[in-house]
């Protein structure tokens, strides 16, 4: 295990209290403001900032780079083998090339042979990349935000836990990924434990629904959950895909930068359909300044920040264990919910979701295991 799965792991430890902590605030906004379709545009069109970071982290990167070049360029060891036959040989078959961070850290050479190539992707190929993921992304975030907007943070942290078994079928189709029996089981186990969570009740003392009205927001709460746990395995699959099995082929802040993007230019037309076909509410600006202020916050620290989290956590460990890293929102979510709602569970819901975080445990040692 190396130090970038263990470092993806912690990732998800950080995106699992950041993203709990946004879908509260989340729900909270959709109390004044329900507008998934609008929240989801804004919220990954915030992504574009990682544009400007990127290219001043480059000129950074190549200022640094001619600085080193010069240091060594002066050091007495080459003057000193100046003289003889084979430095010059040496010396010609070398060249400086821009390198990036992530290489360095790496331990690679900064000194590269002619004709070698980096296994980095160049700027046509993330630009591509990113045009193939924005829509999944956008369709992803989109289911999210919409369960939320109809059932509970639990639920929508449970149901889109089920992305691991996606992720499982999109892996073995395009050969990302292999299926052993614990990664099997640990699928089956987190399917069973939604499964049970769907049966089981839930209550809260703040639901201002009616009966029926409740049952139906639930259900379509879960529908959406679904969806969105059916793309983010896609969409999990496709990253891990371009960013290669050591997550360095693919600069993630470019990648999320055009994502953004892509989002600001080529999606916001989506509106007009969805308030025609009765699906999105009609258009309107939030009614108080803190409420915009909420909102754009929320952008940033739920959107931004836990996005770029989430796929360095999928690019540096497995697509499955990512996903399967989900159900740890699941604790956190249900007790969240019982502090701020008031919300009370089942015992047949606790079992379920106790069985969700087990399937995540047995992905992450899913290859020991295997070994035995």
């Amino acid at each position: 295990m190396g130090w970038r799965y263990k470092a993806g792991l912690g990732m998800i430890g950080a995106f699992v209290f950041v993203w709990v902590a946004a879908a509260e605030v989340t729900q909270k906004i959709f109390v004044e403001y329900r507008q998934p379709f609008v929240l989801t545009y804004l919220w990954i069109s915030l992504m574009v900032v990682y544009l400007p970071i990127a290219i001043c982290r480059d000129l950074m990167y190549k200022l640094l780079d001619k600085c080193c070049a010069r240091k060594i360029l002066n050091l007495s060891w080459i003057k000193r083998y100046e003289a003889q036959d084979t430095s010059e040989a040496v010396l010609r078959c070398y060249s400086l090339r821009d390198v990036d961070l992530h290489q360095m850290e790496a331990g690679q050479a900064f000194l590269l042979k002619k004709g070698e190539k980096t296994h980095g992707l160049g700027s046509c190929d993330v630009v591509k990349y990113s045009l193939y993921l924005a829509p999944v992304w956008f369709v992803t975030e989109y289911f999210s935000s919409s369960a939320l907007a109809f059932t509970s943070v639990a639920s929508t942290t449970v149901l889109t836990s089920t992305s691991g078994l996606f992720t499982l079928l999109f892996g073995a189709i395009i050969g990302q990924d292999s299926i052993n029996i614990a990664k099997f089981s640990a699928v089956v186990i987190t399917v069973v434990g939604v499964a049970m969570t769907s049966v089981g009740k839930t209550w809260a003392s703040d639901e201002s629904l009616c009966g029926d009205e409740t049952i139906r927001h639930s259900i379509m709460g879960d529908i959406f959950g679904l969806l969105s746990a059916v793309f983010y395995g896609l969409y999990t699959v496709l990253l891990k895909r371009y960013a290669g099995s050591s997550g360095a082929r693919l600069d993630i802040q470019k990648c999320f930068g055009y994502i953004g993007l892509f989002t600001l230019v080529g999606f916001w037309w989506l509106a007009w359909p969805l308030t025609f076909l009765g699906i999105e509410p009609e258009f309107k600006l939030p009614s108080s300044s803190s409420v915009t202020e909420a909102i754009f916050v929320n952008g940033l620290i739920g959107s931004v920040l836990s996005d770029y989290l989430w796929a360095l956590a999928v690019v540096w460990t497995t697509p499955l264990v990512a996903t399967l890293g989900m159900s740890l929102t699941i604790p956190l979510a249900m007790v969240a919910d019982m502090f701020i709602h008031g919300r009370r569970y089942s015992f047949v819901y606790i079992i379920g979701a106790v069985q969700v975080f087990a399937g995540f445990i047995i992905a992450t040692i899913s290859d020991k295991i295997s070994l035995l």
